[in-house]
This record gives structure tokens, C-alpha cells and sequence, in this order.
């Protein structure tokens, strides 16, 4: 099947073999104490190799980064070491991957993070919003959030050096690259969206000044990395976690000429996915297109005829499929083939071990 999403692409420095991309999704696999990514996670991520790009699951910077148990870190040495099995597992299977760089923000409970109250943009609560918490037992028990205290201007120059050591430590681990998690309501997004930032410093109030996190913490990483290995996601109309902008289609669309001026690898849009989101406005689209200079990502209820007409429409030049990219390890050469993909199992997403994880079949051959 000649498919334009097995064009091969340019990524930075790297030759992509096609245009499929694995997004990050929180699968809460990583071994305690310390989480530390582990063997199962290294068969899981290199079953998926055949996407032309993987960004990993959300990955904490710092102990207080962390939002939900058993979530992979990449702050201690053992984590580097436990990302390194990874890196080398789907890099024996011709596969590029990149780590997501994540700090929760508010978006936490005080038993994920040592007994501390987390910290924001502002001292506001995401309200409604539940993690999960280790309970003792295999199954993760849901907890509502806490209110959060503003972050210093200390604090936040404390954060920017935890960014740009995860981005060293990232390369140091084997990853081709770093993507910042900048969307659905973690910190940097708490910053961007005007309704979860009240700050009157610097930090807030103008578009510019919202944006100013964003742009620093960028700074770090691609000074610390190179441009060509930064790729940033961002969610401009989800209402996840509680963050929701005023006018977001002036405040991303601003968001994507500051990341165009670092010179980043790609930029990652996470479209709403719920099944009856309404669709993002193709005005919206083509104002990123003429924004942003690098490759361009979408991810968000993508079947294949629907990813390719993206790429021919020059709106996007690659595609993520998440939930897909479950139960279909060789989704790629499903694709290619037009064959069937599997349904995820719901229940096995978060904690637990190879059930769910490792143990979906590829598809029998034809």
C-alpha cells in the first residue's frame, strides 16, 4: 500500500522512517521503590519500534514533578540507568524514541510527592480532578487534587535547572531526544492558560507574560541539548486538569511563533479526543502551519485515512495514535496493510504488569 505516512521524514537529525508517531501515555509500570524503568517497560516500547517516532510516557523531572504512583522519574541516576535499557531495546530494533520531560504541577496529592504541598502558577485547586495514589494494593486508589501554593521566582529558576538536568540526563540515557510537556493542565500549562494563572509578576497577566515559563524553560533544555533534539506539546483546546484559556487560539497560536523562534525539532498538538469532541477549527490549523517553521504533529482520534488526508493537506507532517498503538504493537504494518487493529483493554491501562502491556498480539499473517 503506497500510504503517504510511510514517507520517510527529517526530524532534527534524525531520518525518519515514516510518519507514524507513538504519543506518550502514562502506563504506571515503573519498578518501586525509586521509579526506575524496568525490562518490561524496554519489551513494551520495543514492540512499538516500527513507528517512525515514540515519545515515551510522561516522565517526572524531580520528586516533586510526580502527579500519579508508579510513574517513571529520570532525576537519579538509577532511573538514567533504567531508561537506558529502554533507549537500547528500541534502539536495536531500528526504532528512534524520545523522552517526555513532565512536571505536574498541581496536579498531584501530597502522597505522591514525599508529604508536600504541590506547586503552581497560582494557589488555585484544579477542581474535580483526581490522581491515583499507591493504596497498598495492585490497584491504584483515585484521589482528589490539593490547592497548591504559588511558585517563587526562586522556585521557578529552581525548576528551569531540574528541566535542563532532565534534558542531560535524557541524552545520557540513550534518547534521541526530549519532548516538554507543555499540555493537558501540567505546570508549564498552568503558566500558558489564562484561567490557571493569577500571578501579577512577571509570570502572568499579559499573553507575553504567560508565555515567559513556556520560553524559559525551552531556553534551557535547547541550550542545554540543541534545538534539533526539542520538541515541545502543547493542548490548546482541552479543558484537561482543569486549565482553560481565554482566547486560546490567540494564546497558542502566539505559543507556536516563541517555539518557532527557538528553531525546536517538532511541535506535538494534542487535539480533544473524547468521542464527541468537536473537531479543532481548520483556521486554527492553517495559523500554526503559517507559525511554525518545523515538523508538525498532531495526535487526537486519527484513523489512517484521516491521518493521511492531514499530511496531503499539508495541515500536519506526522500523525499520533495513542490508544491504537495499545493493542496493536505492529500498528504500522496494520496500517500499511490495511488490516484490523485490537481493542485495548480499559482496565489493564495503569499499574499491574504484562497484562495489557506487553501480552497484545501482532496480527496473524495474511
Amino acid at each position: 500500500m503506497n500510504h503517504v505516512l510511510f514517507e520517510s521524514i527529517q526530524l532534527g537529525s534524525k531520518q525518519l522512517d515514516n510518519r507514524i508517531v507513538m504519543p506518550p501515555m502514562t502506563r504506571s509500570r515503573a519498578s518501586q521503590p525509586g521509579d526506575v524503568a524496568n525490562a518490561l517497560m524496554a519489551e513494551y516500547y520495543a514492540q512499538r519500534a516500527g513507528a517512525g517516532l515514540i515519545i515515551a510516557e510522561g516522565t517526572q523531572i524531580s520528586p516533586t514533578g510526580k502527579g500519579y504512583a508508579w510513574t517513571p522519574g529520570i532525576y537519579s541516576d538509577a532511573q538514567v540507568e533504567g531508561w537506558k535499557r529502554v533507549t537500547d531495546a528500541v534502539h536495536a530494533q531500528g526504532g528512534v524514541i524520545f523522552a517526555q520531560l513532565w512536571h505536574v504541577g498541581r496536579v498531584t496529592h501530597p502522597d505522591n510527592i514525599g508529604g508536600q504541598q504541590p506547586i503552581s502558577a497560582s494557589p488555585m485547586k484544579a477542581d474535580g480532578v483526581k490522581v491515583f495514589v499507591d493504596n497498598g494494593t495492585a490497584a491504584p486508589g483515585f484521589v482528589e487534587v490539593v490547592e497548591p501554593r504559588e511558585m517563587s521566582v526562586a522556585e521557578i529558576k529552581q525548576v528551569l535547572g531540574e528541566y535542563r538536568q532532565a534534558a542531560r540526563n535524557a541524552i545520557r540515557a540513550g534518547f534521541d531526544g526530549i519532548e516538554l510537556h507543555a499540555a493537558n493542565g501540567y505546570l508549564i500549562n498552568q503558566f500558558i492558560d489564562s484561567e490557571s494563572n493569577r500571578r501579577t509578576d512577571a509570570y502572568g497577566g499579559t499573553l507575553e507574560n504567560r508565555l515567559r515559563f513556556l520560553d524559559e524553560v525551552v531556553t534551557a533544555v535547547v541550550n542545554e541539548i540543541g534545538a534539533d533534539r526539542v520538541g515541545v506539546r502543547l493542548a490548546p483546546f482541552t479543558s484537561l486538569n482543569g486549565t482553560e484559556d481565554a482566547d486560546p487560539i490567540e494564546t497558542y497560536t502566539a505559543a507556536a511563533r516563541l517555539l518557532n523562534g527557538h528553531g525546536i525539532a517538532y511541535l506535538h498538538i494534542a487535539e480533544v479526543d473524547w468521542d464527541d469532541a468537536p473537531d479543532t477549527p481548520l483556521s486554527f490549523k492553517q495559523g500554526i502551519r503559517a507559525a511554525f517553521e518545523g515538523v508538525l504533529i498532531y495526535a487526537g482520534r486519527y484513523d489512517a485515512a484521516k491521518a493521511s488526508q492531514a499530511i496531503e493537506a499539508n495541515l500536519a507532517d506526522m500523525i499520533g495514535f495513542g490508544r491504537p498503538f495499545i493493542a496493536n504493537p505492529d500498528l504500522p504494518a496494520r496500517i500499511r496493510e490495511g488490516l484490523a487493529w485490537a481493542e485495548h483493554d480499559p482496565e489493564t491501562l495503569f499499574g499491574g504488569g504484562a497484562k495489557g502491556l506487553t501480552d497484545y498480539p501482532k496480527a496473524a499473517p495474511q
